[in-house]
């Protein structure tokens, strides 16, 4: 069976955040001066194929650790674990 997943990796809190300030800081010039605190980050979607939901989140997390974050500067969370459309 093939399970979707979702991940966000995003910038440890407290950590400055370039990409972020430029957006917040551009925001208020188009008419939104009420946001704050903007953040950029990664979304990565994945099609894992394993026998159970459990499993595949576990190399989830396992790909999220090792690969797809930076854990010195960056965290992750998995949004969704589903079962994907044939």
């Amino acid at each position: 069976m093939k399970f979707r997943f979702e991940v966000v990796v995003s910038l440890k809190e407290g950590l400055l955040d370039p990409q972020g300030r430029t957006i917040q800081d551009a925001l208020p010039t188009l008419g939104w001066s009420n946001v704050s605190e903007a953040r950029v980050g990664k979304h990565i979607e994945l099609a894992v194929e394993s026998d159970n939901e459990a499993a595949a989140r576990e190399q989830v997390e396992e790909m999220s650790r090792r690969f797809l974050s930076n854990p010195v500067i960056e965290d992750f969370r998995i949004l969704t674990g589903k079962k994907a459309a044939r």
